[in-house]
């Protein structure tokens, strides 16, 4: 169990959690939170915002009862974590481009400011949002540009050809549309998704997280959430 520092509420449904927790978790993995008894069952996966060893936050929306419940703890409530989870974005060099749409900004937080630290490449943060945007702020101070787009789609702000790597998450349909455009330019292989499946056990043991790629049936929580663009999208 670990002691909740801060619950801040970013918008109507969005909030950013810290807890005192050291770890060592890397960009683009989750974890599973309970903040609860037995019910719900299961704990909710959500992805590393930002970590410095001693404590780690993440940024979720409110979409059902266990991220209900985890919006209404206050600072020094109670929290377990299990994690880290899950594969990580890669460390690249050269011109790299973050593209995150709503709740799937979340781990660019964390994985621009790590690549930014090693000092081997620019980033360039590409931020849709449905009606507001969220923390472009603190997003400004890990990156070298932030291009935000709220109401439209900020996959027509990016020209992948800029690019040596390209990192994403957000809505499958946002996803989809990104490989498609760097795969027209040739970019198709330099597209890393996070995919956000659905998720149970976060460990790879209930396949209810499973997805089809190239090489077959994978599972997000295990072989995932980061996987190649053209691994998922290969049809």
């Amino acid at each position: 169990m670990s002691k909740i520092i801060e619950n801040e509420q970013l918008s109507k449904d969005f909030f950013l959690m810290t807890v005192q927790y050291p770890n060592k978790a890397r960009m683009g993995q989750f974890y599973m939170l309970r903040g609860w008894g037995s019910y719900p069952v299961l704990s909710r996966p959500v992805s590393v915002f930002d970590s410095n060893c001693e404590t780690i936050s993440f940024m979720y929306k409110v979409v059902g009862e266990g991220t209900a419940l985890l919006s209404a703890m206050k600072p020094g409530d109670s929290v377990t974590l299990q994690g880290p989870l899950g594969s990580a974005f890669p460390f690249v060099t050269g011109r790299v481009a973050m593209v995150g749409g709503g709740v799937g900004i979340a781990p660019l937080y964390y994985a621009a400011k790590e690549l930014k630290k090693a000092g081997s490449c620019t980033v360039d943060l590409y931020l849709g949002f449905s009606d507001k945007a969220l923390l472009a702020e603190k997003y400004e101070k890990v990156a070298d540009k932030v291009t935000v787009n709220v109401g439209g789609f900020i996959t027509d702000e990016i020209d992948p050809t800029g690019y040596d790597a390209i990192f994403t998450c957000g809505p499958e349909i946002m996803m989809k549309v990104l490989y498609s455009k760097c795969e027209a330019v040739g970019k198709g292989e330099a597209l890393y998704v996070s995919i956000e499946n659905r998720m149970a056990c976060g460990i790879g043991a209930c396949l209810v997280c499973s997805c089809k790629t190239i090489s077959g049936n994978k599972k997000a929580c295990k072989d995932g959430p980061v996987l190649k663009g053209s691994e998922v999208f290969f049809a």
